[in-house]
């Protein structure tokens, strides 16, 4: 590796494309314990932009290196690093900043990828997949042929969950709102794909044989929201993961009193935060055999290069893709 790397860089708050540059850094130094890893793919997630605008949870300090998620290969181990050897694939941690050529992090954060994944892959692994799977086993206990509820089911997350849930036996009730995901969410694997609109809770009860729902899935708010709080069963579980239509969730007081829903969150952060090095391994053990088995595939529209970072921000921003944004790092 040359004595410098390129990193994507903002140094105050804003709109991605005129707040973002590409600027020169040394090369990372190496300590004892970490890995220098040269990356090779890095999505572009919402919220990532968010947190370029100031409107995420998590705030970077100043200057900072956007990208939650990414993936590249070990080049060089400090001296104390047992368990990690150049030429490893691996998935690079939270809150690192990904959009650049190359990082040092300690080894032990780092999560080996088995050979068979690509990198462009593996660097969408860490987040809506993991989030797909936890929304899938943490919130009420599924049985094979057991419904799930979802809108904006074309999203990253959607997308896994009707991958995740078809190899678990589940069935999927997919809410869009743009009428030509529908059969495209179907050969994905949906069982039943529907326009998100007021006449879907009377389809949706005629497709599934008015089976009782007991896990939905919001990421919209507003009234996509308050139409799965109707298609659910009483009792059910209503995990909000998103607010797309920036809405509040709007609930009648007899949906509480006389269905007794349940309404609770997941942010994969927290996951993180709070999970042993063991129940790490053993949830990306399930993605990386789903990912094997090419039943865990992210669409990806199109992929930049970092020079090319403000056409691919305008593009990430924009509606209506046919998959996910990304960078790729040549060497």
């Amino acid at each position: 590796m040359s004595g410098s790397i390129k990193a994507i860089v903002y140094k105050a708050h804003g709109k991605p494309p005129e707040v973002l540059s590409l600027e020169e850094q040394p090369r990372p130094s190496l300590a004892p314990d970490e890995a220098l890893v040269r990356v090779k793919a890095a999505p572009i997630n919402p919220a990532d932009l968010n947190q370029i605008e100031g409107k995420y949870p998590i705030r970077a300090p100043l200057p900072a290196t956007p990208g939650f998620e990414g993936a590249g290969v070990i080049e060089e181990v400090g001296g104390t690093v047992k368990d990690y050897a150049p030429g490893q694939l691996v998935i690079l941690p939270h809150n690192l900043g990904t959009w650049r050529e190359a990082v040092a992090v300690k080894a032990s954060h780092l999560t080996v990828v088995p050979n068979e994944i690509e990198p462009e892959q593996a660097a969408m692994l860490k987040i809506n997949p993991i989030t797909a799977w936890h929304l899938l086993h943490d919130f009420v206990r599924l049985e094979p042929g057991d419904w799930v509820i979802q809108n904006a089911a074309n999203s990253a997350v959607g997308r896994a969950v009707i991958a995740i849930g078809r190899d678990l036996g589940l069935r999927t009730l997919s809410l869009v709102r743009r009428e030509e995901l529908i059969e495209e969410l179907r050969r994905e694997g949906g069982d039943v794909v529907l326009l998100d609109n007021e006449e879907a809770r009377e389809a949706a009860a005629e497709a599934t044989n008015r089976a009782a729902i007991r896990l939905g899935i919001n990421q919209v708010g507003g009234d996509s929201a308050l139409r799965l709080a109707k298609m659910v069963t009483p009792e059910a579980v209503i995990v909000t993961i998103g607010a797309m239509s920036l809405q509040p969730l709007r609930l009648p007081n007899g949906l509480l009193i006389f269905k007794n829903l349940h309404f609770t969150g997941f942010w994969v952060n927290k996951w993180y935060e709070k999970a042993t090095a063991a129940e790490r391994a053993e949830t990306f053990g399930h993605i990386f055999d789903l990912a094997r088995r090419h039943l865990l595939q992210t669409k990806i529209e199109r992929a930049y290069s970092l020079g090319e970072f403000a056409a691919a921000m305008t593009r990430a921003e924009q509606g209506q893709r046919a998959g996910k944004i990304i960078f790729t790092i040549a060497d």
